[in-house]
């Protein structure tokens, strides 16, 4: 075996096994972003299963604002869609639906005394609440699952492996305009 054929065999060597370590650690963060989406979808389920709680205690009151409550079942179906289908884009959209339409149950729950006095209804906004933060830190913690994933599928060496294999690009899960906005409170104990 010549010198030539041995340096030659040890570069394709040395090159597979890097290969290898880049497929592996691009399959990593394939999962890390799964796993991320996985904690956001249990969180969402959570909610999922309280909405209809929290919406009927509301009705119990009779005179309480039917329009709210329309727009959150409705976005409650919209986020269960786009979670089912996996359509971070949609989710994106429908959350913030749904988040206006919660700040808009809490906002007008102000102007019931004995709804704000009711242990259950204390109980759920409690709850919903601790699940939005929940979601809130899951969001974020996706994000960037995604935003390292999709960065290491561009840098060389890795894009030469990632394109080999079809590592797809992931999408942020970004928000609407106004749900990044500042909440005007006035209008929210003025509704």
């Amino acid at each position: 075996m010549s010198m030539s054929f041995a340096v030659f065999l040890a570069v394709i060597v040395i090159s597979a096994l890097y290969a290898v370590v880049i497929y592996n650690g691009l399959v990593q963060l394939k999962h890390n972003v799964a796993k991320a989406w996985a904690n956001i979808d249990v969180l969402l389920k959570q909610r999922h299963d309280e909405l209809p709680k929290l919406v009927e205690v509301c009705r119990q009151y009779k005179q309480f604002e039917q329009e709210t409550l329309a727009r959150v079942t409705e976005a409650r179906a919209r986020v269960a869609s786009a979670r089912e289908q996996h359509d971070v884009a949609a989710l994106g959209a429908a959350e913030g639906m749904l988040r206006s339409g919660l700040g808009q149950i809490f906002a007008v729950a102000e102007a019931y005394p004995e709804l704000r006095a009711n242990e259950h209804f204390m109980q759920l906004q409690s709850r919903i609440t601790a699940l939005e933060n929940a979601i809130a830190d899951r969001r974020e913690w996706y994000n960037e699952a995604v935003n390292v994933h999709n960065v290491r599928i561009e840098q060389f060496p890795d894009l030469l492996v990632a394109r080999l294999f079809q590592f797809p690009s992931q999408p942020l899960l970004e928000f609407a305009t106004a749900e990044k906005a500042d909440v005007d409170l006035k209008a929210l104990f003025n509704a």
